[in-house]
Parts: structure tokens; sequence; C-alpha cells
């Protein structure tokens, strides 16, 4: 899915994804593993498209913060293996 995104889109999610997992690799310093920055960030990269109730909102927000925990963790099998070296 990722290849099939528009070329600004992957750059931009190349670089965030980037810098979510080197503040991930010092977590032992910040306490900001995969997990933490995943329930910090989630809410503000994906939402449903209309106004639902609180219940299905948190259900939302912990799938989007599972599917953006994993790319955290796996940002450089997924975002290819360069992914650190652009810092």
């Amino acid at each position: 899915l990722v290849n099939q995104l528009p070329e600004a889109n992957l750059i931009l999610l190349r670089h965030l994804f980037g810098v979510l997992h080197h503040i991930e690799q010092n977590s032992g310093v910040n306490q900001m593993n995969a997990f933490n920055l995943a329930l910090c960030i989630a809410p503000n990269m994906l939402w449903l498209p209309s106004p639902t109730g609180p219940e299905e909102e948190s259900r939302s927000t912990k799938k989007v913060a599972l599917l953006v925990q994993f790319l955290i963790e796996n940002s450089g099998e997924i975002f290819g293996g360069d992914i650190v070296s652009l810092f």
C-alpha cells in the first residue's frame, strides 16, 4: 500500500516515521516507546469522517494507535532501511 501512495505523501510519511522511530530508539531516556508515541500522535493522524458516539471514537482511536505503533516499530522495513539516515 505504501508504494501506491503519491510521492509527496510517501516522502512525508518517511520523514514523520523516521522522526518517530528516532525518538523511539531513545525510549530508555525519554520514556517514549512506540506505544506511547502512537497514543500521542494517532488521534491527529486519522479520524472518522463523521461524528460518532464516544464508544466508536474510542475504538477507532485504539485501532489507529495500533497501526501507528506497528508503523513506528517496523518503519525500516516499511519505508526502507535508510530511514535512519534521514537524520
